[in-house]
């Protein structure tokens, strides 16, 4: 992990603190609401970007492993968020709301960076990368259809006309992007110039999101100080029962240590910008469920890390050959 992926949860902070010190400044508080979508369509646009689509051919050649993987993502996870919500955020659907968002939508990016970190199979990992992304871009809308319009109003023309904006639009200038370069610049130069450079501006991008966010609506998420207290037990159990789910499922399938690691980070690993891309978007007078997607990230990370760290354990203690 590279000294700039360490501090990311750091930097997520600081674009928090200063978020709330501009939103003291009425000229700023007026007008960063209108600043919140760009910055996250670009932001988008460099996560598309990075993500290799000519992968999904090879994704199947484990159908068993993508399988397990894109059901645990897919449809499990689904039940589960709904259902840890049922338990602890039965009185704010707005929370609940922003837990379904948070975990239906599974990583693109730092899954494979703990991977790597836990000495698992990075190559199986990055295989799954496009079906992650093209499965939760068709599926968000109805999840938040049939889980989130339960608990709070949804207007359809709304939820699809954001999901265009913030989602299809960027996909589609990702795409363009990787086929012109193909085609006119030389070879890998958008892999070897362009992406590193990528990489650090969607995460400057969604800093400045952040920071936008906070400023335009920080007064109402101050009024609401117990939100982190109120997400820490559902989140953190969510982490736990997927952990234990995909040590059963490596062990009882023979996987092996690698394969396992793989598995983990898979299924335990958020895509939160990409969710709240759409909050902000479809939602934007529930700020609560956008918070929810700029809090889960501070938990997730910790956990990840103590995931590696526990899943290196077992290891040298001998329990995966």
């Amino acid at each position: 992990m590279s000294l700039f992926e360490r501090f990311q949860s750091l930097i997520i902070l600081v674009a928090i603190a200063l978020g709330f010190l501009f939103g003291r400044v009425p000229v700023i508080s007026e007008s960063a609401a209108s600043f919140i979508t760009p910055f996250l369509m670009a932001m988008l646009y460099g996560v598309f970007l990075l993500i290799p689509l000519n992968n999904l051919r090879k994704a199947l050649k484990d159908l068993q492993f993508t399988g397990l993987t894109m059901g645990m993502n897919f449809i499990w996870t689904p039940i589960l968020a709904y259902a840890l919500g049922y338990l602890f955020l039965r009185q704010a659907p707005d929370l609940w709301v922003g837990l379904i968002m948070l975990m239906v939508t599974p990583c693109t990016d730092w899954y494979i960076v703990f991977t790597n970190i836990a000495r698992g199979n990075v190559p199986l990992a990055t295989v799954q990368l496009p079906w992650k992304l093209l499965l939760q871009l068709l599926l968000l809308p109805l999840y938040l259809f049939f889980l989130a319009g339960s608990l709070i109003e949804i207007n359809s023309a709304v939820l699809l006309t954001s999901i265009a904006k913030v989602l299809i639009i960027p996909f589609a200038l990702a795409v363009a992007t990787r086929h012109l370069s193909c085609a006119y610049m030389k070879d890998k130069w958008l892999e070897e110039k362009a992406l590193p450079i990528v990489s650090y501006m969607q995460f400057a991008f969604l800093s400045l999101a952040i920071m936008a966010m906070f400023a335009s609506q920080g007064d109402a998420l101050i009024q609401n100080p117990t939100t982190l207290l109120k997400l820490f037990p559902p989140i953190i159990l969510f982490f736990i029962i997927n952990f234990i789910i995909g040590q059963a499922i490596g062990g009882y399938l023979k996987y092996s240590y690698e394969n396992v690691v793989c598995f983990n980070f898979t299924t335990l690993a958020r895509n939160s910008p990409l969710s709240l891309a759409i909050a902000i978007s479809a939602f934007p007078d529930r700020p609560l469920i956008a918070l929810v997607l700029v809090i889960g990230p501070l938990i997730e990370l910790p956990v990840l890390s103590l995931a590696a760290q526990l899943l290196l354990f077992l290891r040298k203690r001998g329990h995966w050959a």
